[in-house]
């Protein structure tokens, strides 16, 4: 099993910043990609940007130029930082990962973190 634990959301002002964890642990042989997903009430869940095992990252036109994420693969952490933040992008944000779990046969699956709060008031 693998598990993936989000970190640093909170309450910030419109213009704020505020910067994302998700640190993954259990049986890891390889992160093929990580993702942020968020979703508020009423809304669907959308990606809000994702960065592969290579180093490929890409976003969501609402958030580029905003947000920026990365990785540490040696500590199996991805994360998002946000800036200028806006009310709009209140919501639960969510890790999401692509993990090959061992070598043998390379199996691939794919884990949900369960959620970080942050909430931009203006």
């Amino acid at each position: 099993q693998v598990q993936l634990v989000e970190s640093g959301g909170g309450l910030v002002q419109a213009g704020g910043s505020l910067k994302l964890s998700c640190v993954g642990s259990g049986r890891i042989f390889r992160v093929n990609a990580m993702n942020w997903y968020r979703q508020a009430p009423g809304n669907e869940r959308e990606l809000v940007a994702g960065i592969t095992g290579g180093g490929s990252t890409h976003y969501a036109d609402s958030v580029k130029g905003r947000f920026t994420i990365s990785g540490d693969n040696a500590k199996n952490t991805v994360y998002l930082q946000m800036n200028s933040l806006k009310p709009e992008d209140t919501a639960v944000y969510y890790c999401n990962a692509d993990i090959t779990v061992e070598l043998i046969g390379l199996p691939r699956r794919a884990y949900w973190g369960r959620g970080t709060q942050v909430t931009v008031s203006s």
